[in-house]
């Protein structure tokens, strides 16, 4: 309901998701090993429209993991200066999306297009991690725009769990995602777009 709420009503701009802890630890676990990766978002082909092709165009993001740490430990009352305690929980995290263009442009000052995080002060509580999605803002700061759509941004989100949550049916992500890490001159991109379909 708060992110509903944001962007005049809309949420545009904004994603939200609860995550069973199991199902985050399984995903910490993998991008502790493997935190980068390159996922397509499908687009408009432009260029074979106007050549009468039906060849789909893409454009790949660069995701990072960036690790940071358990939440404090919540505590109601006492010494409001006192240092506070690692909770012991899993650690947070945010994951960054940046264009792969943008990125080869500008590197370590190329702008994320998408920051996931993933909160874990209910993990043992509750068993949940809360995920909260901030599309950022276009240049025109009216806020009514975004470098990404909505749908794009689901879209990457899905994906990110496609690729970082393995189970019986991932062994080709599972390979494709090692392959980008341990053996990159193997890594063939057009075998990750069999993997990268909204329905598949």
């Amino acid at each position: 309901a708060y992110h509903e709420s944001r962007s005049g009503g809309t949420g545009r701009g904004y994603l939200c998701a609860t995550v069973p802890v199991d199902s985050y630890m399984k995903m910490l676990d993998v991008a502790s090993k493997y935190p980068t990766f390159v996922l397509p978002v499908p687009r408009e082909n432009a260029q074979g429209a106007a050549e009468g092709s039906s060849e789909p165009a893409y454009e790949f993001y660069l995701m990072e993991w960036g690790f940071h740490g358990s939440p404090p430990e919540p505590a109601a009352a006492g010494d409001p200066f006192a240092a506070p305690t690692p909770s012991g929980g899993p650690q947070t995290s945010t994951v960054l999306f940046t264009p792969l263009q943008e990125y080869k442009l500008r590197q370590a000052f190329a702008t994320p297009y998408l920051v996931l995080t993933h909160y874990t002060d209910l993990a043992r509580s509750h068993g949940l991690v809360l995920l909260r999605g901030e599309i950022t803002p276009s240049a025109a700061g009216d806020g009514a725009r975004f470098m990404l759509g909505q749908q794009d941004a689901q879209l990457l989100a899905v994906h990110l769990q496609r690729f970082y949550l393995w189970n019986e049916d991932a062994a080709e992500r599972a390979a494709l995602l090692r392959a980008f890490h341990e053996s990159p001159a193997e890594f063939k991109w057009e075998e990750l777009l069999k993997h990268t379909e909204f329905a598949a």
